[in-house]
């Protein structure tokens, strides 16, 4: 554990964007999503992460029920976000999101309160709608206890953000070792800019949605010789966790298995040692090579679609023919895929996608490649 804020943080928070689903995949299974809270505490874990526009409310909603409702509010410690570029359209609305998630969580306060996924296209409505003041007279009303924001660009535009609120007490950075010198993402040069400004960190996408629990072939031969013991997932969680001033490294467990995983190699949390670190190294030089498509089925972009184009799902059946050669099971992904919505051919370029999209993917230019691929 490292001590921010005046209280030690338990090195493993639980995010809570990618929880269990019932039979109908959209409805949240509260019941073992409390089971994976009480494991979490258990174990030492105090730290929660959810947003307004998770699951469109239905994750703060499980936060209420599998958290608030079944342990004493000082034995947690409950992040949201407001996103003043979604489900909002002016200055009330997007102010309103706060309001809302105080009634969703009942939480009474939130302990750290973020401005979600800050980027190129989306910064100017937090200036715009006064949510930097705003946010503020709410610390000052004890309604937030430390606000930072989350963020998806350049170093140069993190640096600008932070010179200019230098008030902010964290920054939430995707870090992963996938990602570390990935120009789209800057993993490090992001986390280096956050540290010259003195600030602490939270994680996101530490195994980056899912990819690196499960990494190309390469990436596993290398883990499995080094440690055939440890988990695909515990290599990339533990690197993060592993770099100085991280409050804590956010995991979406969605099912008690990842959980348990979880707990097993962060309860009692040791660095990565320098063999260990060389491991990464010759993983990140393999990942270098892929052709994999870095999706991590965030689905930002499917919200807006015109033609509801399933599209973290297509981009994981074309993975299974880049990555894994595997036409056929490409091809019954993608079938499935296509069936929630739209086909990788409907794509009317639009462009809603790319530019919301915290990866900067090229989307439209891999659907057209899915359509070549599977249709």
């Amino acid at each position: 554990m490292a001590e921010y804020f005046g209280k030690d943080v338990f090195k493993l928070g639980f995010g809570l964007m990618r929880l269990p689903k019932l039979e109908d995949g959209k409805s949240i299974d509260v019941e073992q999503t409390a089971k994976m809270v009480d494991l979490f505490m258990e174990a030492g874990g105090t730290y929660f992460d959810t947003a307004y526009v998770y699951d469109d409310g239905r994750s703060e909603e499980a936060a209420r029920e599998a958290l608030v409702k079944r342990h004493p509010r000082e034995s947690f410690t409950l992040c949201t976000k407001l996103n003043a570029a979604m489900q909002c359209h002016d200055e009330k609305s997007a102010k309103q999101q706060f309001y809302t998630s105080l009634e969703r969580t009942q939480a009474g306060y939130f302990d750290y309160y973020l401005l979600h996924a800050l980027q190129e296209g989306n910064y100017r409505k937090y200036d715009e709608y006064h949510i930097w003041d705003f946010v503020k007279e709410m610390k000052a009303k004890g309604l937030i206890r430390h606000f930072g924001f989350s963020f998806h660009d350049s170093p140069e535009m993190l640096d600008r953000l932070l010179t200019k609120h230098p008030e902010v007490d964290f920054v939430q950075l995707q870090i992963n070792y996938a990602d570390w010198e990935n120009p789209g993402i800057a993993s490090r040069a992001n986390y280096e800019m956050a540290r010259k400004h003195g600030k602490s960190i939270t994680v996101m996408e530490p195994v980056k949605g899912g990819a690196l629990a499960d990494p190309i072939p390469e990436v596993k031969k290398i883990l499995n010789e080094a440690d055939p013991k440890a988990s695909y997932a515990s290599w990339a969680i533990r690197y993060a966790a592993s770099l100085d001033g991280i409050i804590t490294v956010l995991s979406g467990m969605s099912n008690i298995a990842q959980m348990e995983d979880n707990l097993s190699y962060m309860k009692e949390f040791q660095p990565l040692s320098d063999t260990e670190k060389a491991a990464i190294r010759r993983a990140q030089f393999a990942l270098e090579k892929s052709d994999s498509i870095k999706c991590t089925g965030c689905h930002y972009c499917t919200g807006g679609c015109p033609m509801e184009i399933a599209i973290p799902e297509i981009f994981s059946a074309c993975n299974e023919q880049l990555v894994y050669k595997d036409h056929e099971k490409g091809m019954q992904e993608y079938e499935k895929a296509a069936a929630k919505g739209g086909r990788a051919s409907e794509c009317v370029h639009c462009l809603q996608c790319e530019e919301v999209c915290p990866q900067k993917l090229p989307i439209t230019s891999f659907l057209e490649k899915a359509a070549e691929m599977f249709e």
